[in-house]
């Protein structure tokens, strides 16, 4: 009998386990479907149904346009166009540390004034997007929707979660970037030029046997690398979190809070850091990639 009972509490304990394995990657995860939006064309169905990362995504864009836009009627009004208050001149810090430090050096000053609004774009998307991650806004709307009784908006309530820890999002933010790459090495030398600067000129032509297919190879892997550079490092954090927390749950006990509240406020703390990070590699690697499209010789 006494084995039995023990084999009956291992068995609870696993599937508590379960339970909370299931729960961290809800939380993790894009989620439920809110709103389904599904077109049929032919044999395909063109799938744009609204779940919490598009909804992430549309509070930071919703974010990103009002700050910036504040900041520049802000500065528009100003005698000197100088930055006046704590938000204006942070914001403004931000757009010139893009510009200094990251546009400037990799990209020229040539081509900063076509350039500069994207790069600036995903350093301050993805920064958005990485901090709004931290906080339970997805959890507070999933309750005013349960509170309301609004359909779909209530099954966000079992989860917060990053959109840059999507896949699919930073995937979409790769392809601008690839993109940007082959409009900025045709813009620099011309459509055709911008696909025999590939790869290096005067060497034998046995190695363009190898090295043609190499190059193109690295073409793919840029916005894959920095697809899965961004998702992963978001997704992670999180998942860290949200383990330390089932520390509690998983021994059961409410002495386990005295390890897992200070071990999660120190990550959480580290996850600020890493969304800035984050952001600016993204940024710096993108702004990089298209440099190396222009300035072909270096």
């Amino acid at each position: 009998m006494a084995a039995e009972h023990v084999a009956q509490q291992a068995a609870e304990h696993a599937a508590g386990n379960e339970r909370i394995g299931e729960v961290i990657i809800h939380h993790i995860s894009n989620g439920e479907v809110i709103v389904p939006i599904r077109i049929p064309i032919g044999s395909y169905t063109l799938d744009l149904s609204i779940t919490k990362a598009v909804l992430l995504l549309w509070i930071v864009a919703a974010v990103v346009f009002v700050l910036f836009t504040w900041l520049a009627q802000r500065l528009k009004k100003s005698e000197d166009g100088a930055p006046k208050g704590t938000l204006t001149t942070m914001l403004e810090f931000f757009v010139s540390a893009i510009r200094e430090q990251v546009v400037l050096p990799f990209i020229g000053a040539k081509y900063t004034p076509t350039f500069l609004p994207l790069i600036l774009t995903f350093f301050v998307f993805i920064l958005m997007a990485n901090l709004l991650g931290l906080t339970p806004i997805v959890d507070a709307i999933g309750a005013l929707g349960a509170q309301f009784h609004i359909p779909g908006v209530e099954k966000l309530a079992h989860g917060s979660s990053t959109a840059t820890g999507n896949f699919n999002v930073t995937a979409g933010l790769a392809l601008v970037t690839f993109f940007a790459i082959i409009y900025a090495g045709s813009v620099a030398h011309g459509f055709v030029t911008h696909w025999v600067n590939l790869v290096p000129h005067g060497l034998p032509w046995w190695v363009y046997i190898i090295l043609i297919p190499v190059e193109l190879m690295g073409m793919f892997v840029k916005p894959f690398a920095l697809t899965m550079r961004l998702a992963a490092n978001m997704t992670a954090g999180h998942a860290a979190i949200l383990a330390i927390m089932s520390f509690i749950f998983v021994f059961q006990t409410w002495l386990m809070g005295f390890v897992s509240v200070p071990l999660m406020t120190g990550l959480m703390l580290l996850e600020i850091i890493v969304c800035f990070v984050q952001a600016y590699v993204f940024t710096l690697l993108s702004a990089l990639f298209i440099g190396m499209a222009i300035h072909v010789h270096h």
